[in-house]
Order: C-alpha cells, then structure tokens, then sequence
C-alpha cells in the first residue's frame, strides 16, 4: 500500500484523525497532503479588511496592539476586547468573555504576534462599522522557533479550515505526516519533470506546505497542477480509447428514407454549421462503437434540428431514438416541435404506425399503457420523454440513439439508466446543450467526448437587446418596465416575465440560483407578481401562470394558450428556460435577475427574438452599481457571447460546479488548478498524456502513473466516468 492511502488514524492521534474526518473529508494521508493552503501571510499581515464578509470562518495574522477591559451592559462582570493590528495599521478586534477572557488576558500580550482564527461580524455604529472576532481560537508565534531572519521571510500556510478544526491544527497534522512521510513513487516520469522543468513530487509537498519563501510556493503549485491536469486528462483519454472497444449498431445513412422526405420538405436551409455537424453525427452514426459526442451552440442556433435529423437517421437504419428532456413543459414542447416538423411522416408509412410518442410521469393510464407498448413493440421510432424514460418497467425493441437536451439537469446515473435499455450493445449518445463551454472545460468536463460546436443563429433570428432596471435606486423605471411591455401586446406581441420561485417557499421547484445575501427579503414570487400585476398595469390584458407544480394538464394548456397567442403575458418561473419557442414573444421581464446565474440569464432571454421580431429583455434588480451581483448582471447586458458569457459565469463559480464529481456527489479532485487561468497547464497536460498513453495505452512501463490513476478513479469515479 501507497504511503498515500495510509489512514489518518494510523498516522495521527485518534481524536485529531476524527476531528479532520469529520469536518473537512479529510480520510487518507493523502488526503491531508492535498488539502492545501489557501493562501500564505507574512507575519504582521493582516486579512484584507475589504475581503472580509459576515458570518465567514475566517484567519487573521496582525500583531496585538492594546486590550481593554469593559464593563457587561447588562450584567455585572467585566468582558475583553483585544485590538490587533498590521504593519498597514488595519484593525480587527477580539472579544472573548466568562473564563476565556482570561485566558486570552494572560496570553495576548501587546507586541505578540499570531494567528486568530473565528467568525467575522460587524459591530459599531453604522458610520463607524469594526470588524470583530467572537471567542477566536488562536496561536501566537513564538520568536524562539526560527532565525530573526527566517521569522520575518517564511510564508505561513493558511489553511481551509472549518469549525473545532483551526488551520494551525491542521498545520501541525501536516508536520506530523511530513516527518515520517519518507521517499514517494512519483508518478510522472523522469524525462517529463526535466522536459517541462517540474519540481519532484515529494519536494513538491514540502515545499507547498513548508515554504522558505514565495518562490518555493510558486515551484510547487506549478508542480502540482500540473499533476492535476496530466491524471484527469490521462483517465479521459483512457476513457476515450476504451470506448472504441464498445459494440454498437450501426446506423448508416439510407437515401431515399424519411430522413431525405424530412429534409426535402424543410422550409429553410440549414445553416453551414447544422450541414457540417450534421455531417459529422451521421460519419459517427455509421461506425460500429457508440457515438459519444456533446452538441453545444448558442440559445436558437439550431441544435434539435440536428438532433432530429440524427434521430431519423437512426429510425431509418430500423433502431429508435428517444429523447430526454430535464422537464414536462420541455418535453411537451419537444413532442409538438417535432411533429409539426415531420407533419404526415410522423405518421404510419415508414415507421409503421405512431412515430413520435411522449411519456412523462403523470400521464394518465390510458395514454401510459400506449406509450410504453410504442416503446416496446418499436412502433414508435421516437420516444420523447422526462425522468419517466428512466423507469425499469420502460423497454424498447430496439434503442440506437439517445439525446439528452440540457445534459447537465440530469445526473450520471440517470443519463446510464436510459442508455443501458439498449440492451447488450451501448446506443449512440448525443448530449446537447445551451450553455456555452469555454475550450478548457470542454477540454476537462468532456474530454472523452468528441465536441461539436453551433455558433452561427439561422437567418430570421433577431437581436435580443438588454438592460437592467434599478428598480430600488429608480423606482420609476419600473413604471417604464410596465409601460414597455404594454407597448408590445399594443403591437400584437407577447412577454414573458419570469419570477424565482412560484410563492410557497416549502414549496417551491428549487430552480433559484440564490446569489444575494441571507438577510434580504425573499425573493419574488409567480403568484405574488401575477397576482400584483392583474390589480395594477395589467388589468386588461391577458395574463397566465406557469410553474413547474402545475398538473402537467394545466401546464401544457397554458403553454398552447400562449402559443397560439391568447394570452398576451405569461408569468413563469425558469420552466421557460430552454426549449420553449414562441416566435411572437418579444418582450422578457426576469424580476430578482440578480438571484440567477450568468448562463441561465443568457438561456432565459433566449425564448424572445425568435420570430424575426426584435427581443427585448429587462433585467430587475435592487442591487445598486458597484456590486458583484450589478456588476453580473451589467455583464449580460452588455453582450450576446454566450461564451464570453461563460467566462464571466466560470469565474464566479466554484470549479467542483462545472466538473462532473459535482454530479456524481464526489469533491472535486482539482484543488489548484483553474480552469480558465490555467489553459495553457490543461492543454500541455493533455499533449503530454496523449503521447504517453500513445506508446503506452496500459502504462505497464509506468507504474507509479498506474496507481495515481487507480486512486484518482477509487470510490466510484471510475464508473462516474464510464456513466458519462
């Protein structure tokens, strides 16, 4: 057994090893090594007073100024306030009361130095707000411990830490393991390190958690993203090569099937990106192992065109296709969409009776037994569908493609739920999205896919222009807002307005992206906004109510309702967001824009423009300019990029939310490496696996490589990678 996959309770104390256990994950020595400082202060330094944030569990190092003895408000007895300071002078203040104070009395000296780690808040007057620290744990650094000169230049490691776990406690787990760690297997080969200028691995160690000075951190994180970087990119290739070992059906193009009546009958053409990835679906439909590849294009770009196209292809070779929509009013757009663009051959002749079938949870009986007997008997070439699809009892005769739209709504296990129906040999996958990919994470997330991309909007879409409305500093552009949307039904067209949540907070869908504090008021709800609107500006106009918690009756007859233009305005929560097409809505109103994320405002805005009319969408915020949450919102309304967009949504988000251990429930197994600023590490990573692997596809000449890869895919990854 690897050094690295010693428990921690052989090589700790038993209270230390459960404690690290049980707040920070942290099971293995391994483990420990990898939990790396979040950043390095100088002795002196003080946390940035500006990086500061309520209610954060917070480090600081400064240097004890003054303490004061004050006197309870309310009762008798006496508390401590202790003032640290830095070499900036910026203060932060410690409270500690009973016993405590002290203890703390005895210890923090003025001059001493230390680390003080607890739970920030504010306190003062609103004019004079100070930063303070209740009942801080803390270490003080003692000058006998290093040279004056190393006292004063060594970095000191900051660790993510956690409450009863203080980062001088897992400091000092560190030193423990690093003592006895001894020589390692380092994993990348010798000519590599020296090629690319790479520290060793154990030098690596040392050096990210017992730094002499920046330099020598900067060394290692080079050293250890690059580790990162080379194991993902070499189980992705890994994955990728196995998979041209699966059997598959082929699926050939057929002259003269539907598909050729389908497109004969097109009333556009396909743009020059739908004929090329249509082209290059059909080459992968026609191999004998399973298509894997990723559709990604920009909101109305085209994808199910495509899609539909690759579907046809498939029920032309005598397979099915079903189709798996995130949810009912999707699915039951999908449905619809495709018959009205297949018309007549959705029916009978080639495919021997019904064509496309729709099966969702909470149809009724009836329809249920004849869906599912369509799936079966194959009379149905397509199954379109929800969660539903994924049931046991759900069988087809012979299932040869399926199309997940919105992949990342579903999780691992149930996009291989479907795909598993195709009995002994895997079916063609196709996964589309509308969420834009940066190269990088295309490059990470969807290594082992093959990628294509739409970026070119069919002839007849219109520009959609956006603006934020300030609603709190400028009330009256609210009033604008309304206005505006009347002007549009006065000219025969449609809005949408979109709320987060329905109005039951215990009852909601879940579909809010929170990103405002705690302390706000709750945000803004369908019922409550519909209701408001029908009493005030829009009291005669036409206004419906969508929400997922709707009876999927109600839902779909509200949605032909405002397809067929008998509603004027439709207020919806994020049910909306992708798939739903009415080309004459013009007008988008996204109330609380600031409590969404970047690309779900980017797909929201998508459903207007549609129909050649010029879109318009209204972001609604009380977050005033100068806000991270304004400073979002002006970035969506300030371009149309949807990969730009991406960026800017990247950036604000945690790297585990975009990698796929997030679905499969696993932390992610980056902990230095980012995705958008370190491409060049991600791209020279993934030259390097794949020359590598080239010569040696099963790395039995490379052993130590082997084993981090075993540990890096142990605990299910490895069938979270499979699975995806």
């Amino acid at each position: 057994m690897s050094r690295f996959d010693e428990p921690l309770t052989k090589a700790l104390d038993p209270k230390t090893a459960k404690l690290l256990h049980a707040v920070l994950g942290l099971e293995t020595v391994g483990d420990l090594l990898r939990h790396y400082p979040r950043r390095y202060a100088e002795r002196g330094e003080l946390t940035a007073l500006d990086a500061l944030e309520v209610d954060e569990h917070v480090t600081v190092v400064g240097e004890v100024s003054r303490l004061m003895r004050k006197p309870m408000r309310n009762r008798g007895g006496t508390w401590l306030e202790v003032e640290v300071v830095d070499a900036a002078r910026n203060k932060i203040y410690l409270s500690f009361f009973g016993k405590g104070s002290h203890v703390a009395e005895s210890r923090l000296k003025p001059g001493r130095r230390g680390m003080f780690a607890g739970k920030v808040g504010l306190f003062g007057s609103r004019s004079h707000p100070r930063w303070q620290l209740s009942h801080p744990e803390f270490e003080l650094f003692e000058d006998g411990e290093a040279s004056a000169e190393e006292f004063a230049s060594a970095p000191v490691p900051i660790y993510p830490a956690g409450k009863d776990v203080t980062p001088w406690a897992i400091r000092r787990a560190v030193g423990v393991v690093l003592d006895t760690l001894g020589p390692l297997d380092d994993p990348l080969p010798a000519d590599l390190r020296s090629r690319l200028g790479l520290s060793g691995l154990g030098d690596a160690l040392v050096a990210v958690h017992r730094p002499r000075d920046l330099a020598d951190v900067r060394r290692a994180r080079e050293r250890l993203k690059f580790d990162e970087a080379f194991l993902l990119q070499s189980a992705l290739l890994q994955r990728r090569r196995a998979a041209t070992a699966w059997p598959a059906v082929s699926r050939p193009r057929r002259s003269g099937g539907i598909l050729a009546a389908f497109d004969e009958r097109l009333p556009f053409s396909l743009t020059e990106g739908q004929a090329r990835v249509g082209e290059e679906i059909a080459a992968d439909l026609a191999l004998e192992h399973p298509m894997h590849r990723l559709l990604q294009g920009e909101v109305g770009a085209g994808k199910t065109v495509v899609a539909l196209r690759a579907m046809l292809q498939v029920v032309d070779a005598g397979g099915q296709a079903a189709l798996l929509a995130p949810t009912e009013v999707l699915a039951q757009q999908h449905h619809r969409s495709i018959t009205a663009m297949l018309g007549d051959l959705a029916q009978g002749g080639m495919f021997g009776g019904t064509a496309v079938t729709l099966l969702t949870g909470s149809m009724g009986a009836a329809a249920r037994r004849s869906a599912l007997l369509d799936a079966a008997s194959g009379t149905a070439g397509i199954v379109v569908g929800t969660h539903a699809l994924l049931q046991e009892h759900v069988q087809f005769a012979d299932l040869g493609l399926v199309v997940v739209d919105e992949q990342h709504r579903f999780g691992v296990e149930q996009r291989d739920a479907l795909r598993e129906k195709a009995g002994g040999k895997r079916p063609h996958v196709l996964v589309m999205t509308a969420t834009p990919i940066p190269r990088t994470v295309a490059m990470t997330v969807f290594g082992d896919l093959e990628v294509s991309t739409l970026s070119q909007l069919p002839s007849g879409r219109a520009p959609i222009t956006t603006h934020v409305v300030p609603a709190a500093e400028k009330p009256h552009y609210l009033e604008r807002t309304w206005q505006r949307v009347r002007e549009e039904v006065a000219l025969g067209r449609q809005a949408y307005i979109v709320c987060p949540r329905i109005g039951d907070l215990e009852g909601d869908e879940g579909d809010m992206e929170p990103q405002g504090d705690d302390e706000r008021r709750p945000p803004l709800a369908v019922l409550d906004v519909a209701e408001l609107l029908r009493e005030g500006p829009f009291h005669d106009l036409r206004l419906g109510v969508l929400h997922g918690k709707l009876p999927p009756e109600e839902k779909d007859a509200v949605m032909r309702s405002f397809t067929r233009g008998e509603l004027d305005v439709l207020v919806a929560t994020t049910v909306i967001e992708v798939g739903v097409d009415v080309p004459n809505s013009s007008v988008m109103i996204i109330m609380d824009a600031d409590r969404f994320g970047v690309s779900q405002l980017h797909q929201l805005r998508g459903r207007v423009g549609r129909g050649g009319l010029p879109g318009l969408c209204l972001l609604v915020s009380d977050f005033p300019e100068g806000t991270p949450a304004r400073a979002r919102l002006d970035a969506v309304a300030a371009t149309l990029d949807g990969f730009e967009l991406s960026r800017v949504d990247l950036e604000q988000r945690r790297e585990g939310d975009v990698l796929g251990a997030a679905q499969s429930g696993k932390r992610s197994s980056l902990k230095l490496l980012q995705l958008l600023r370190d491409e060049d590490v991600i791209a020279s990573a993934r030259q390097e696996a794949a020359e590598l692997l080239a010569g040696d596809p099963e790395l039995t000449r490379h052993p130590g490589l082997r084993a981090e890869l075993d540990r890096l895919l142990a605990d299910e990854r490895a069938e979270y990678l499979e699975k995806t």
